[in-house]
């Protein structure tokens, strides 16, 4: 988290759950704890830049699209193993998703007014972010341009294949 408060992590393959994400205080007792753990893969894990949200890649939906939770949970607290797994809502303290055809790979715009991720056929998108309080409100997404992405933006295994710089540019490997 931009504040170094936090650390959150893929923990890769349960055979229960997937690949998941995990959180880990960097302050206190430093005890990691499954943020997300549901029944389907979790991945990708981004802060916002205010460290209140997160985005991830979930494949809940049967395909990976992007999603956005509060952090570490509603209270501020990690969230009661219970609430993990939840479905998506779009009330506070739920999870809202972002995308709507698919996507890879989420990061912040640096001022957390709007995410950017690669689509599967290897466009950026971005999708404006509206927080009333503890709500969160996606905007439709948008097609910036065309990459050249290695794997055409659908390959986790080659990584994340672009980042955003703090004045808003991107960097990309093509």
């Amino acid at each position: 988290s931009a504040d170094g408060r936090f650390l959150l992590y893929g923990v890769l393959n349960d055979p229960k759950t997937g690949t998941d994400l995990w959180g880990l205080p960097l302050t206190g007792d430093r005890q990691p704890f499954a943020w997300l753990n549901a029944s389907y893969d979790e991945r990708q894990g981004a802060f916002s830049p205010d460290g209140r949200w997160v985005a991830f890649g979930s494949n809940e939906s049967g395909r990976f699209e992007i999603y956005v939770r509060p952090f570490p949970g509603p209270s501020g607290a990690p969230p009661p193993p219970a609430a993990l797994g939840a479905p998506a809502s779009g009330t506070a303290g739920g999870q809202w998703q972002v995308s709507t055809a698919g996507g890879i790979w989420a990061r912040w715009r640096p001022d957390g007014k709007a995410l950017y991720y690669i689509a599967p056929d290897g466009k950026l998108m971005a999708a404006p972010i509206a927080v009333n309080g503890t709500t969160l409100e996606p905007g439709a997404p948008v097609a910036l341009f065309q990459t050249r992405i290695v794997g055409g933006g659908t390959n986790f295994g080659v990584g994340r294949q672009y980042d955003v710089a703090a004045d808003g540019h991107f960097l990309i490997n093509t």
